[in-house]
């Protein structure tokens, strides 16, 4: 995200941008119900989501393709169903980098 260089602080805007964009995904609380719900299934389709979850399809859709974006769930389509995983590597780099981040000032 950036580099330290003679207590200067260089941005890379882009890199700013992505991780933004995925700890806002991961900042709401219904993204998490979803992706412990996605987990704890392993992998599963919008509409059991949806019915288990009690929501909305299109509030789950919505919160499904911000997840999505952020590269946190992947897709794979089974028949006429589109089928959601947890995109581990991903989440997995998320977690140990805001860990890196909270130890720093710890």
């Amino acid at each position: 995200m950036s580099r330290k260089t003679n207590n200067r602080v260089f941005i890379d805007d882009e890199k700013l941008e992505v991780s933004s964009e995925i700890l806002r995904a991961l900042a709401h609380p219904l993204r998490m119900k979803i992706l412990s719900f996605i987990d704890k299934h392993g992998s599963v389709n919008v509409n059991k989501i949806y019915n288990t979850l009690q929501l909305e399809q299109s509030i789950t859709s919505q919160h499904l393709r911000i997840l999505r974006l952020a590269n946190l769930v992947d897709t794979n389509r089974k028949g006429k169903y589109v089928v959601y995983e947890i995109a581990y590597d991903k989440l997995g780099e998320t977690i140990n980098s805001v860990r890196g981040f909270i130890e720093d000032f710890e």
